[in-house]
């Protein structure tokens, strides 16, 4: 079993509440519950901050796409999609 700590929090009343339905319903404690909450949002955010670390280096590397380039690709993707899906129907 991995290791573990302790750490305090402060909720709105409500949310305490709340979490304590999930666990009731749920029959997880609501310390259980709250470390997954904690686990889960950390790691969304810490992908989130890396994938914007990441565009940066791109930037500061030159390796960027003109926005006029993007929307011409995207504009010929759904063309072509719109041109399939009417040649579908025919």
């Amino acid at each position: 079993m991995a290791e573990s700590t302790t750490m305090t929090i402060r909720l709105d009343p409500e949310v305490k509440e709340k979490l304590g339905r999930i666990a009731r319903d749920t029959r997880r404690s609501r310390s259980f519950l709250a470390a997954e909450a904690v686990a889960a949002f950390v790691d969304r955010e810490l992908e989130i901050i890396e994938g914007i670390q990441r565009g940066l280096a791109d930037m500061e590397a030159g390796r960027v796409v003109p926005h006029e380039q993007v929307v011409a690709e995207g504009r010929a993707i759904i063309d072509a999609a719109k041109a399939a899906k009417k040649a579908g129907r025919g």
